[in-house]
């Protein structure tokens, strides 16, 4: 600093113009932060944060200096005779600026004759701007900040944590009255306002495994919430000087361990990116772990990633409970004296008598005495009947939330103790590993699915209980070297067998424990036609009781993992799943495609729309050669497809949904160049694709995309549609790498039909490509699924059996793989 201090001395003296005096700051600005990373290794947290609030401090005690030296030369005043203060704001203020984070200032004058203080701070501001610093600035005369700080929230809460960086202090302390008479003013307002803003950002920035440290859930935003509110009731400078029984040392030391880490994550991401970034992306863990001088292992970033969601819960129920604690006073003094030496046995006795969720949403004196209740083993008979008792309440989730949220999870169940704030890098799921289990638990108990509610409800106490408990333990083997359905199922039997659970049930639990992926990663990537595909499945869960229970169970589980994966499109393959299951279970010859579509048949000819068609067309409809439309499809669908046959002229009909998803059906006359149309929307995910011959040489087309398209989406595709008609019409698409290992041929799939699976990596127009090599060798499509994990495509082709596709087996690889 001394440095840079003689050359704006020597600027100043040479009468230098603002912007010469500016370039100067700049290029030693530049130098400084051309260094912070290596400084950051050096003092990280805290500390590394306060450097580098006090650098910039100086910066602006060099700015301060210098524009009062050029408005009055050799005649400067001492800095309290001129009525202007530089103040810090916002985490400047609080002497918490982050390397990127807007650098928020005040400028607090008088407007007195004598000085022409509106030049000076113009001076200033000029030359902030030139320096090219990210400035947030206010400029008020005292006088003027009571009444601005009625006008925003926002406002009042950054002259809250007001700081003196420079200037007048007689200036400064007319500044502080009047901060210490908005502090003051309406308390209860400004506190009822933050909390709703707390709120409010809560649910924009859920505790997911990507998390905004700064305004979700435990983040900065929290810690100074409870600092904010402090300042309105105790007039306290930080955190650390709340009274004690508010917060005690022993919590202090923990929330403030857990804040030091997260302000070192922070600054690490803000080095690590050259931006103000708040949130830790999956992508940024390695140059987070290398800052933090963590070793470029798969381990050490879930470690890191571990670290940082505990540190936010931590934060989280610390400032939940102290707020609490100060809104509630007198409240929390009765309840200490009650839950003060509490045990989790004489707690788990108030949680238990407790009815019905809702007494359950604000109960922060619980949730404070369990932070602090003494832990003792898990051995009594009465505290082991109190733990399975929780199974067997109405309302398990709101409890079990409560123990997680009061981190006590792991005492109450041991399984749960190595996949607390475990991360799971799969790109499925959303939450850490503990958190999905209590949503689950959560979806068990609020199912919005009518049938698989139905199924719930016909289930015994005994038999609702083992399945909440294998819906919260089903992931607890997770974060180990084997197969997490094995050791879930292991823990699973140990823990249960402690419970005292009947020997039938465990045996049970276990079945669904070991198989709780089978039903969706059946529905979503098998033939549900396929008789294989049933009895493969069946024969793993026995009987009609274990596919009930796993049907259930699916459904938790999947819409545990986020809110749109259990949507319409994977409900209807689940349903699908479960009704072919059951009907295999009542009569295995109904698997038989023969049988089935002769039973189709027969609800088909009951259809009263079928009924009221003449003869003819009722022979048309059953005559067609696809048993996989009848297969799969219901009468009333089958019927919607005929009339659409029926209305098409002598080209193309088409019809397109965008309710929950996109869905495009296509009748057809004339060729069509579904090659072209897969390329032109090869920006869309396909799900499924199927193609029959229906009757009077027409071919039906339906593609069911991923997601819903907007409006003018839906006028491109139909444009798009039209097009596809003309054989001429090509589209450009790289030819897609698939090596023959990736390729599977079955000519021996069903009784009409052949298959090709295609397990490769997913590529822009990888579809259009098989297709087109398909339409080249003229091979009829049946039918087509297409699913899409971790970057994988594992797509299903049924193909009417003929000679051209199981004749020319070779030739189609060789087309596939060689182009």
């Amino acid at each position: 600093m001394k440095k840079i201090k003689e050359e704006i001395e020597e600027l100043l003296y040479s009468n230098a113009s603002n912007l010469q005096i500016a370039k100067v700051i700049k290029k030693t600005l530049n130098e400084y932060f051309s260094d912070l990373k290596e400084s950051f290794k050096k003092s990280s947290g805290k500390d590394f944060l306060f450097g580098h609030t006090r650098y910039i401090d100086s910066i602006m005690q060099i700015i301060y200096h210098a524009s009062t030296r050029e408005a009055f030369g050799l005649f400067v005043p001492s800095k309290n005779s001129i009525p202007i203060a530089l103040v810090a704001l916002g985490s400047y203020g609080r002497e918490q600026l982050c390397v990127h984070s807007d650098i928020d200032i005040m400028i607090v004058y008088e407007d007195i004759e004598g000085f022409n203080t509106k030049l000076i701070i113009e001076k200033i501001l000029y030359i902030l701007w030139d320096t090219g610093l990210k400035i947030g600035h206010r400029v008020h005369t005292v006088n003027e900040l009571f009444e601005v700080s009625k006008t925003d929230i926002t406002i009042k809460t950054a002259l809250l944590e007001s700081r003196f960086i420079d200037g007048s202090k007689f200036v400064w302390i007319a500044t502080q009255n009047q901060l210490n008479n908005i502090r003051n003013f309406e308390p209860d307002v400004f506190i009822k306002l933050k909390l709703q803003e707390k709120e409010n950002r809560h649910n924009n920035f859920e505790l997911t495994m990507e998390p905004n440290i700064k305004d979700g859930i435990g983040g900065f935003r929290d810690a100074n919430l409870v600092f904010w509110i402090g300042k309105i009731l105790y007039n306290v400078d930080n955190i650390k000087q709340m009274p004690q029984d508010i917060i005690t040392d022993d919590e202090y030391r923990n929330f403030r361990i857990a804040l030091e880490f997260l302000f070192r994550v922070r600054a690490a991401l803000h080095l690590a990116t050259g931006k103000k970034e708040d949130t830790l992306r999956l992508e940024l863990i390695p140059d987070i772990a290398s800052l933090l001088d963590h070793k470029n292992t798969n381990k050490e970033h879930v470690k890191i990633a571990q670290k940082v969601i505990s540190s936010l819960r931590t934060i989280h129920i610390y400032c939940d409970i102290w707020i609490d604690k100060m809104l509630n006073k007198d409240l929390h003094t009765n309840c200490d004296k009650v839950y003060g030496k509490s045990t989790i046995e004489s707690i788990l006795d108030v949680l238990l008598e407790k009815k019905s969720g809702d007494e359950f949403k604000t109960d922060y004196f619980i949730l404070n005495s369990m932070l602090g209740c003494k832990k003792k083993p898990l051995v009594s008979k009465n505290i082991i009947q109190k733990i399975k008792r929780i199974f067997y309440i109405e309302h398990s989730y709101p409890l079990v939330k409560m123990l997680y949220d009061s981190m006590v999870i792991g005492d109450i169940f041991p399984p749960f103790k190595k996949i607390i704030d475990l991360p799971q890098f799969d790109g499925y799921h959303k939450y850490t590993v503990d958190k999905h289990l209590v949503q689950c638990l959560y979806h068990l108990e609020n199912i919005k699915d009518k049938e698989i509610k139905d199924i719930y409800e016909s289930f015994n106490s005994d038999e609702k209980a083992i399945l909440k408990l294998v819906t919260l333990l089903h992931d607890t083997g997770k974060g180990r070297s084997k197969d997490h359905s094995v050791v879930g199922a292991l823990l699973f039997k140990s823990f249960a067998k402690k419970l005292l659970f009947d020997e039938e049930l465990i045996k049970l639990g276990e079945t669904l424990i070991l198989h709780h992926t089978l039903m969706s990663k059946t529905a979503q990537s098998h033939d549900l036609y396929n008789e294989k595909t049933i009895l493969d499945f069946v024969s793993k869960l026995k009987n009609k009781q274990t596919i009930d229970m796993l049907f259930v169970l699916t459904y938790a589980d999947m819409s545990g993992v986020e809110n749109n994966v259990y949507n319409g499109f994977t409900a209807k393959l689940i349903h699908t799943l479960y009704t072919n299951s059951i009907q295999a279970l009542d009569n295995k010859e109904l698997i038989d495609e023969t049988s089935k579509r002769a039973k189709k048949e027969s609800n088909l000819q009951k259809n009263i729309e079928f009924q009221e068609l003449d003869k003819s067309k009722q022979n048309k409809i059953l005559q067609i050669p696809s048993n996989y439309m009848f297969l799969k499809y219901s009468p009333e669908v089958i019927m919607d497809i005929a009339k659409m046959g029926f209305e098409t002229n002598d080209k193309f009909s088409y019809k397109i949904s965008n309710d929950d998803y996109l869905c495009i059906e296509i009748i057809r006359v004339i060729p069509l160049n579904l090659g072209y149309l897969l390329g032109k929307l090869a920006r869309l995910e396909i799900v499924n694709m199927d193609i029959f011959k229906i009757f009077d040489n027409l071919k039906y087309f339906k593609i069911e995309y991923r997601e819903k398209v907007t409006d003018d989406d839906l006028m491109i595709i139909k444009s798009t549609i039209i097009d596809s008609f003309n054989p001429n019409k090509k589209t450009d698409i790289p030819k897609p790498q698939i090596q023959p290992k990736e390729i599977e041929f079955d000519c021996e799939h069903s009784q009409n039909y052949a298959s090709m699976h295609l397990h490769t990596k997913n590529q822009k127009g990888l579809l259009a490509f098989v297709i087109e090599i398909f339409d080249d060798l003229s091979i009829d499509i049946a039918s087509a699924k297409i699913l899409t994990i971790k970057n994988r495509t594992r797509d299903m082709f049924l193909i009417e059996k003929d000679v051209n596709f199981c004749n020319n087996i070779k030739l189609i690889s060789k087309k596939l793989t060689q182009g």
